[in-house]
């Protein structure tokens, strides 16, 4: 008899995520969502499976932590929290390597013209552990 494995049931050790959570100040969301736009064209243009960006929505300070106090939240901001889907590491690493040298990312590296505070914001890459 074939042993069957469904997706539901097998550890994945493909997939690479890089998360990302940062705080945009609310009247700077139209800009922040511009940025993001043109940010999920390039990364899905050079591979990108998935870009994912989205706004606290139902997220409070806890007793110890939370997103807001993660970020350090101040009136007037908002959490964001973003994803970006990739095949593996590698081909993280890869995607990442033609992004930069894409000339449209250009003016989100100046951390002057950013439309949040990008000394707040945290990230990282994480190898998919289950994909259900």
């Amino acid at each position: 008899m074939a042993k069957r494995t469904s997706k539901a049931n097998r550890a994945s050790g493909t997939k690479y995520v890089d998360g990302f959570v940062l705080p945009v100040p609310k009247k700077n969301l139209p800009a922040y969502r511009r940025m993001a736009g043109l940010a999920g064209k390039v990364w899905r243009e050079h591979g990108a499976l998935e870009y994912i960006e989205c706004v606290a929505d139902d997220v409070k300070p806890g007793k110890y932590t939370s997103f807001p106090q993660s970020v350090k939240l101040k009136r007037g901001e908002v959490v964001v929290f973003s994803w970006i889907v990739y095949k593996s590491r590698a081909h993280r690493d890869s995607v990442n390597k033609k992004v930069m040298k894409d000339p449209r990312i250009a003016p989100m590296m100046n951390t002057k013209t950013l439309p949040f505070d990008g000394k707040r914001m945290f990230w990282g890459g994480f190898k998919v552990m289950l994909d259900v």
